[in-house]
Formats: structure tokens, C-alpha cells, sequence
């Protein structure tokens, strides 16, 4: 903006289209208008596409339509060469004349038979005027184009002129495919395209065979090596797609769908360490909700496995700071993981401050983590509050946890050397709550 500003000031009176372009800039950043030193801009460098395209959609926004067609048709038929030119002129255009429009789309597809955006128009304006046979003579031009953008747009076209089932259609879509192919295998997005179109047609082995001959065209297109592993999987070609994923994870250790994959598949396989694994990889490099580290973790903490837990729990910590929930867990699997438990005390600290009188702190499973910690501190009178309120706070039914408890106060009460017959009575009392009720 300073630099707006310097230009504004220094220029000269007359003749800069830049500067009175640059002055129009400032004019509007200060809450004015600008029109009249973009105008003037345009005066000066009528051949300015960018001028005529800023003039022309500040006069359609005030109201001025006419003045707006008027200056894209000037410049559009000057510069039959201009394909953004014709595009603008035509899209607004369309809104007063949808036979005018299309004229000038049919002009700008001659100049451009490549342009699949001129096309993509074309289609949707003779839709909107009911021009079907129109529309079919577009199907059959985008047929002639075999690389990947008009296989693309030849698929799409089918998609909303024929049946699902048409077989003749089909037929004619599995040629162009296997022609472009042939040419362009190495193409990412075709083979993406033409696999997406096998799967959706209830072919998935043809599918499949499209992603491995683009996998032997291009083996650095980690991508579609991803994507091909997916589909054996979903072939029920286990082996090898596992193989091709985990091939992939070698190459590059970052690539989060193949974790996500392998997780679910592993979790089918009723391999719940590797399915952790996979899972935590996808988590650490691609993210998630606070609840995904959550109960990753306590599925990692149940296995009694705290390291992973605490690796990715401190992940989840840094990406939600203000979570009381992983802090709380966080605390107690740092605490379990003896690589770091002596930062188990200022974890705990931290969670409870983020977690107020109500919150998981609160809850009885981390009162008894904490009091641990605190009792291997020798804060012996903390410890007990919490031990106290841990063994009020469990459900009836947790007889298990509530008996943990109860021999963790009477351990505190026997290494102090005190309340030696009520540290019995606890031990006796939790030993009752893990004899099984009689029928």
C-alpha cells in the first residue's frame, strides 16, 4: 500500500495508464470507489485486458449492464485471440442472450478445439435451452479428443446424456479410454479418470488394471500407487495390495491415506498393533479431532503400550492447546511411560488448570494417576485428598478400580507407618469387592 501510495504521488499528470490504475487501487482501498481512475486507465491502454475486465465488472456491480457487455464485446471481437476475452464476453453475455452466447462459444471453440472450459459451456447452454441434439453433437466432437482433459469431459457429457446402463454408450467410452491409454499411460489424471470410471460401472478388476499399467508408466506416481493398493483391497486382493501400500510407505513414509488403509484393513485382519500403528502414523501427519487422538491413545494405554500413547498424545496436545481432555490423558500416559515419567507432575498441574472443577480432572481414574505421581513426589497429604475422592467417585460397578484405590491409600497409610488397622480394613475391603457375587 505504501508503495501505491509513492506511485500516486510521483506520477506524472497525464499518459500512465499503471499510475491511474495504481491511484484507482489506493482510492478504493480507502473505502472509495475508483471507477473513474480505472476508466481513465482504460482510455489511455485500451488494449489493457485486465482494465477492460476490472472496468467492465465494476459497472455490471453498479447496475450498468450494458456498459459492461458493451466493453467486453469491443475488446472480444478486437481479439478473436483472447480466450479469456471470449469467456467473459459470453458468460455475461448468456444472462441476456443464451443464442448470442452460444455463438460466440461455438466461434471461441473453432479458434480453441482444445478448450474444454469453452466446451464445458457450450453444453450447459444448450441444456438450458432444450437443445438435446446439440448436446449429442458436443458428445461425439469430445469422443475425437483422446488426451486425458477431453477423455475427462467425454466421460462427464455421458454421464448426464445417457443411461447408466447403456451399453452402446459404454462400449464407445471403453475405446476412447483404451485409446488414450495407450498414449497418455503414464497420465495420472487419465488413469485416475478412467479408473474412477471402471469402479463406477461395477468393473473393479478393469479398474485395477488401469492403476497398474500407469503404476509401470510412471513409478514415482505415488498417488495413483496409493489408490491402485485401495482397490485390490476392495478386490479382496489382500496380499497385494497390502503389498503395494506398504511398498509405497517405504518410498515415502508420509503418504497419510496409506496409513488410513492399512489401519482399517489391519483392524479386519484382527491385528490391532499394526492397525494402532498405521492409525497413529495417519493421525501424526494428517490430523484430526480431538477425539481421534483420544481414543487412539486409550486403545494404546488398555494394551498397556504408554509410549505411543504419550507420542501421540503430545501431537494432539500441540495441534489442540487448550483441550482438557488429552491433557488429562496426556498426564496419565506420560506418567505410565518410564522414559519420561518425572514430567508426569507438571502434565497433571496443566491439566487440571485447563480443566476447572467439573472437568475430566475431575474424574476419578485421573485422581488416582495424580495421586500416584504426587505420592512418588512425597506429597503425601495431596495424594490422599485425591485418593479420597477417587474411590467416592467411582460407579458402583467399577469394583476393580475402586479396589486399586483402596490399596493404593492403604499403601500411602503403611509407608507413613499410620492408620496401620484402617489400611488393613481397606485391603480387606477391596479384597471383597474382587470376590465374584455367588448366583
Amino acid at each position: 500500500m505504501r508503495l501505491l501510495v509513492l506511485l500516486a504521488m510521483t506520477a506524472p499528470v497525464f499518459g500512465n495508464p499503471k499510475m491511474e490504475f495504481a491511484r484507482g487501487v489506493l482510492e478504493s482501498a480507502r473505502g472509495g470507489d475508483g471507477t473513474r481512475r480505472f476508466e481513465k486507465a482504460l482510455e489511455e491502454d485500451p488494449e489493457a485486458w485486465p482494465l477492460v475486465q476490472k472496468v467492465a465488472t465494476l459497472a455490471e456491480r453498479s447496475g450498468r449492464s450494458e456498459e459492461a457487455l458493451s466493453r467486453y464485446a469491443v475488446f472480444a471481437r478486437a481479439h478473436p485471440e483472447r480466450l479469456e476475452a471470449q469467456v467473459a464476453y459470453a458468460d455475461l453475455l448468456g444472462k441476456e442472450d443464451g443464442g448470442k452466447a452460444a455463438e460466440v462459444l461455438e466461434a471461441a471453440a473453432r479458434q480453441f478445439p482444445r478448450s474444454i472450459g469453452v466446451r464445458r459451456r457450450l453444453f450447459r447452454n444448450y441444456e438450458s435451452r432444450g437443445l438435446r441434439e446439440k448436446s449429442l453433437e458436443l458428445f461425439a466432437e469430445a469422443t475425437q479428443i483422446h488426451d486425458p482433459n477431453g477423455v475427462k469431459f467425454a466421460l462427464e457429457l455421458a454421464r448426464n446424456l445417457f443411461a447408466r446402463d447403456d451399453q452402446e454408450v459404454q462400449l464407445r467410452l471403453d475405446r476412447l479410454l483404451e485409446q488414450a491409454m495407450q498414449v497418455y499411460a503414464s497420465s495420472p489424471e487419465l488413469a485416475m479418470t478412467a479408473s474412477e470410471h471402471y469402479r463406477t460401472t461395477g468393473r473393479l478388476d478393469q479398474a485395477v488394471e488401469v492403476l497398474a499399467r500407469h503404476a509401470e508408466a510412471a513409478p514415482t506416481s505415488l498417488d495413483l500407487r496409493v489408490r491402485w493398493g485401495v482397490l485390490l483391497l476392495a478386490a479382496n486382493r489382500d496380499d497385494e495390495g497390502r503389498e503395494v501400500l506398504e511398498a509405497v510407505l517405504k518410498i515415502d513414509p508420509r503418504r497419510w491415506l496409506a496409513h488410513q488403509t492399512l489401519a482399517k484393513w489391519y483392524r479386519k485382519q484382527e491385528q490391532p498393533d499394526r492397525a494402532r500403528y498405521h492409525a497413529a502414523e495417519r493421525l501424526k501427519i494428517h490430523g484430526g479431532d480431538p477425539g481421534d487422538f483420544e481414543a487412539l491413545a486409550q486403545e494404546w494405554l488398555d494394551a498397556e503400550q504408554p509410549r505411543p500413547a504419550r507420542i501421540l498424545l503430545e501431537k494432539g496436545v500441540f495441534d489442540f492447546p487448550e483441550d482438557a481432555d488429552l491433557a488429562a490423558l496426556l498426564a496419565v500416559a506420560t506418567l505410565r511411560d518410564p522414559e519420561v515419567r518425572p514430567r508426569a507432575s507438571a502434565r497433571f498441574r496443566e491439566a487440571e488448570r485447563l480443566s476447572g472443577p467439573d472437568g475430566p480432572a475431575s474424574r476419578p481414574e485421573f485422581q488416582m494417576a495424580f495421586a500416584d505421581d504426587l505420592m512418588a513426589a512425597g506429597e503425601w497429604e495431596a495424594a490422599e485428598q485425591r485418593l479420597r475422592q477417587a474411590i467416592q467417585s467411582f460407579p458402583p460397578e467399577a469394583n476393580r478400580e475402586t479396589a486399586a484405590a483402596l490399596r493404593l491409600l492403604a499403601k500411602l497409610w503403611e509407608s507413613q507407618g499410620r492408620n496401620e488397622a484402617a489400611a488393613t480394613s481397606l485391603r480387606q475391603r477391596a479384597d471383597r469387592l474382587l470376590v465374584p457375587a455367588s448366583k
